[in-house]
This record gives C-alpha cells, structure tokens and sequence, in this order.
C-alpha cells in the first residue's frame, strides 16, 4: 500500500502521544473504517489499512524510534507486515489485544470464529462525583440482527443466491498500482458475504441488520481519571452479517469512557488535589485558626496559620483528596495560601497602615523558589 501521509497524522495524534494514546486513537479509526461496516465504500478500506500500517509502526517502540529519525527510510532495515496482499480481516486481526480479547475467537478445529463489534460512548462526570462515584444512564445507537429476516437480509420465504463475481468465496483479488502488487478485497458485489440478496427484506433493505436505540445505566467507580473507560461485556454489536447473519456468536463490548469536568476551586493532580486559600495580612502576620473547605458535601478542615507564614505558603491535609481507583485511599489536599490585598482603605486604616509601615525592616529582592514548583513539590511529595 502506497501511504505517504505522516502515521502521526493518519491516528490524529501528536508526536508526543503516549502509547495508550495511540491505541485509542487507532482503536477508533479501526471500528469507523473497518469494512464490514463500509461495504460499498472503497476509501473506507485504504482508510483502515492505512490506519493499521501506522499503529503497527507506532505502537513498535523501537520502530517509531527509527520512524521519527528517519521517517519510513529508516523502516526499510526492520521491515514488518507487508499490508499490500493481505485481506482487512487479517489486518485487523493483528491487534486482537486492543479489542478486549480480540474480534475473533477461535472455534472447534481451529476455524476462526466471528465476533461482533465493540462501541464507545462518553460520560461527563462533576469532580465531586470522582470522590463518591456516580450513576449513569447512557444512551446509544448500535446494529443488531434484523428480527423480520433472522440477518440473513433476504425477504422471508426467499434465499439469497452465490454471488456470480466472487464465485461465493465473498473475496476478490485486484491488481495495485502499476500492477507491482495484488490486493485481496472484500467483494464489492456482495460485500463479503459470497452471496447476494435479488429479493431483499423490507425492514433491513437487505442488510441483516437495523439500528436499534438503547439505554443502559453504568456504575462509575469512585477516583476514575478522565479519559479511563469502563467496559460493559456484550452492550456492543453482534458479529457482522457476512460471517455469522444470526449473530449467533459473541457481541462485543460497550466501552463508556469519562470525562471530567474542570471545578472552580480544586484542580486535580492524580489522587490529590489543590486549592487556593484568600488570607488577610493580619491572619498572616498574627496566625489565625481557618476552616478550608473540602470537595465532599459539607466537608471542613481545620488549619492553623502561624504567625509569620509567608503568601504562597503551603499545607498539607492528609486524606482530603480524591480516591485512589483501587485501594480507594484518598490522596491529600494541597493549600496554597494567596494573601489578599485590600482594594478600598478608609483614612482610619491608611493612617494605621502608614504607621505599621514605619516600623517596618523588610528585605527587598530575596530570591525564593518558585510557588509553582513548591507546589508541585508538595503534591508529589518531594522536599
């Protein structure tokens, strides 16, 4: 296959994606290009294969190094699979480990077994709900065996007929550019299944298939990150028609992956959080004992601010964070005290203030570190 476009920008990912990243990404152009699902539509495959050649790449270490120093010159020395002969279903058989277990299991005799398709759906979750956890109902569209014709996509009381192209096999050769290579294709006549409907089913046009709406409520653990995704078994698609038209075989899954939604006060990092606490420069100076709320419903903490800290000083308060996914520990609460400057001064409080400031010996220009990597530092726990 003749790919010249960027394997970064075949996935849609950046240069600095993560592995996992690159699986996602790949896991979707899989489902969306794979042709079961695109029949009639020939750029949909070069989509697909196109997408397989640069997963495989880019998800080899070793040659996604060699791919980023030297582009696809420097792949010729550790050559892998040779995508232009081979047939989508091998392709995509390649990455079973992506799919949960694979699209296909294996059957007596070793005969590859059809399995169906896996879907992905998103939630959108508050970050109080990452601390107790949530119920969902999630809505989606996914195909399922045409109950009028049993998937088999002819009218009932009709059969279909081998597919005079392909000879019934469902697969046909065609030569490649130049005519240098041969690829193997699913029959464009019949779409795969190796025979084809003259009299179709009126409720699925012929396809053996129909979309049907579902709602299904999901359970989201306590401590979920964004982007992780929860797996329903068997809330996916059946097998696809053409290899098993009574989707007899195993459904694939539902994937529900979250997302979470920024709060106004907590920002997350792993199982802690962090929260800005406004001081007045009496309770800095002075100390004071303040209560900082937590993300729980009514959760407060009791501080102690000493006499003398500094603005941009932090605390820890130990177990106020979110939960760890699993061990359920909580992680803690980092405070990042911000003294607060008066906008508005009455001449009573200027007066005061000038007279404060007559007593004052401060040094001016000492260095510090920097507030973001003493905040860093007390998240991960670093002195």
């Amino acid at each position: 296959m003749a790919t010249t476009r960027c394997y970064y920008e075949i996935l849609n990912v950046e240069r600095t994606a993560s592995g996992d990243e690159i699986k996602r990404s790949y896991r979707r152009l899989a489902m969306k290009f794979h042709p079961d699902r695109n029949p009639d539509d020939p750029e949909a495959e070069v989509r697909f294969k196109e997408a397989a050649e640069a997963y495989e790449v880019l998800a080899d270490e070793e040659r996604r190094r060699m791919y980023d120093q030297y582009g696809r010159d420097g792949l010729r020395s550790r050559p892998g699979h040779d995508f232009r002969s081979m047939n989508p279903e091998d392709i995509f058989s390649m990455f079973d480990e992506i799919f949960g277990g694979g699209r296909r299991g294996r059957g007596g005799g070793g005969r590859p077994r059809a399995q169906g398709y896996d879907l992905e759906t998103e939630v959108e979750l508050e970050l109080e709900e990452v601390l107790t956890g949530a119920t969902r109902e999630v809505a989606f569209t996914r195909l399922d065996v045409c109950q009028t014709c049993n998937g088999s996509g002819a009218k009932p009381g009709t059969q279909p007929v081998a597919c005079q192209r392909c000879s019934g096999s469902g697969q046909v050769t065609q030569a490649g550019l130049g005519g240098m290579f041969r690829m193997v294709v699913s029959c464009q006549d019949c779409g795969g299944r190796g025979s084809v409907i003259m009299d179709p089913c009126p409720d699925c046009g012929g396809r053996g298939r129909v979309p049907v709406d579902r709602r299904i409520e999901v359970k989201i653990p306590a401590g979920i990150s964004a982007g992780q995704a929860i797996r329903i078994p068997n809330e996916g698609e059946p097998p696809p028609p053409e290899a098993d038209p009574a989707g007899e075989g195993p459904r694939g899954d539902l994937h529900v992956v979250t997302r979470v939604k920024e709060h106004e006060c907590f920002e997350r990092d792993g199982d802690h959080l962090i929260v800005v606490m406004p001081a007045v420069f009496t309770q800095l100076a002075l100390g004071a004992e303040v209560e900082v709320p937590g993300l729980g419903e009514e959760e407060l903490h009791e501080l102690s601010i000493q006499p003398g800290t500094q603005h941009g000083a932090l605390f820890r308060i130990t177990g106020a964070g979110v939960p760890n996914l699993r061990t359920g520990r909580r992680g803690d609460l980092v405070v990042v005290v911000k003294l607060i400057v008066p906008s508005k001064l009455d001449e009573h409080q200027k007066e005061l203030l000038r007279s404060y400031a007559e007593t004052e010996e401060v040094e001016v220009g000492a260095s510090s570190p920097s507030l973001w990597n003493r905040i860093k530092d007390a998240v991960t726990g670093r002195h």
